[in-house]
């Protein structure tokens, strides 16, 4: 079977503000023939709107959005990992089909990346899966980007933990998981349901952040037990408002070492 040849670009592109975009990914969006965006339904419009305004700041104009229908996903199967994989092939079979019918031979796509391709994205894990494909031939680009981690710290204004202290990056459903050695100072991501209102102790340090880098932008920062309970009221006000909520917190325990 013939191959169908194609460069693809996964840029990173930040946490959601225009100007946190970096050159080389500003670079990397001419000579697109389209970017390819999953379309997750009109409650994430801002989702795709916020990527959109990315692209009339830098891309050429007349760049090309193609739209793909995101295969729905059960939140909370009783098989976490099996729920995923099969959710990714949903994903790989959708994007294929676009490849194959609207990106040319030797033509150019590409993906934007909230934050860094490599933290908490499941975009690379569908290329490997492309790749893989018999009558594609992918030639994958990567571009790296602002992470929400390094945004939420700048916009706290603070390190992401003490002298010499470890950083543990996790997410909401793992967080009870934590070593107790690296509990010291904890980024955690994609935390649906606040675990830390069970996991953390009164004492412990938080600082949240929400839209981090947007206009949007909701910061919060104290003792959980004086906090905690406002981030939970602020998340939900937040997540009704605008219709889906990206939030971030570093969650440090008072013991750690000075």
């Amino acid at each position: 079977m013939p191959s169908h040849r194609i460069a693809l670009r996964v840029i990173g592109i930040g946490p959601g503000g225009v100007k946190q975009v970096t050159i080389q990914a500003i670079e990397a969006l001419a000579g697109v023939d389209a970017f390819l965006m999953l379309d997750k339904g009109t409650a994430k419009q801002s989702l795709l709107d916020a990527r959109t305004a990315i692209l009339d700041a830098y891309a050429p104009a007349g760049y090309r959005v193609v739209e793909i229908s995101d295969p729905p996903r059960d939140r909370r199967p009783d098989d976490y990992d099996a729920e995923v994989r099969r959710w990714h092939r949903a994903r790989v079979d959708a994007i294929a089909t676009v490849l194959r019918s609207d990106i040319p031979d030797g033509g150019v796509a590409a993906f934007l990346v909230w934050g860094d391709p490599a933290l908490y994205d499941s975009t690379l894990r569908i290329v490997e899966q492309l790749a893989a494909l018999d009558d594609l031939t992918l030639d994958v680009e990567v571009i790296p980007g602002v992470t929400s981690a390094s945004a939420l710290t700048a916009a706290h204004g603070i390190v992401a933990h003490r002298i010499g202290e470890p950083i543990h990056v996790t997410t909401g459903r793992r967080l009870s998981e934590t070593p107790k050695e690296v509990a010291g100072n904890q980024i955690v991501m994609l935390d649906g349901d606040l675990a830390f209102l069970r996991t953390a102790d009164a004492d412990d340090e938080i600082w949240w952040g929400a839209y981090v880098g947007t206009d949007d932008e909701i910061l919060i920062s104290g003792r959980v037990g004086d906090v905690g309970e406002q981030i939970r009221a602020v998340r939900e006000e937040a997540r009704k408002r605008i219709g889906w909520i990206m939030d971030i917190y570093l969650l440090r325990k008072k013991n750690s070492s000075p």
